[in-house]
């Protein structure tokens, strides 16, 4: 028992380390609306700054939970949708807003 205790813990640690935080799950939930360009998300979340947009847009791509797709023209065209990963994410996002609503 006390070996799946760790488990657990390892999981969730892992978990957090990849939706967590205060803009992550923000940007997943605005994905899951559809595919958007940089300045899209950026108007959905107007409290976000550019940096910090863009360093959490690069974690959740480096976890594989969000995909981004350049487009070869001028001038550029960047566009964000959820992987596989991202969208597997869902349950749990609405598992925490219906938690969320008990809370109030």
């Amino acid at each position: 028992m006390k070996n799946n205790s760790k488990n657990c813990e390892c999981s969730v640690t892992k978990a957090i380390s990849v939706i967590g935080g205060k803009w992550k799950i923000i940007i997943i939930c605005r994905l899951y609306e559809g595919i958007k360009r940089f300045g899209e998300l950026k108007r959905s979340i107007p409290e976000i700054t550019t940096k910090m947009l863009t360093q959490q847009l690069r974690e959740l791509e480096d976890d594989n939970i969000i995909h981004r797709e350049v487009f070869k023209q001028v001038p550029p065209k960047v566009e964000y949708s959820l992987t596989e990963n991202g969208l597997s994410v869902k349950p749990i996002i609405v598992a925490l807003s219906e938690w969320g609503e008990k809370l109030k």
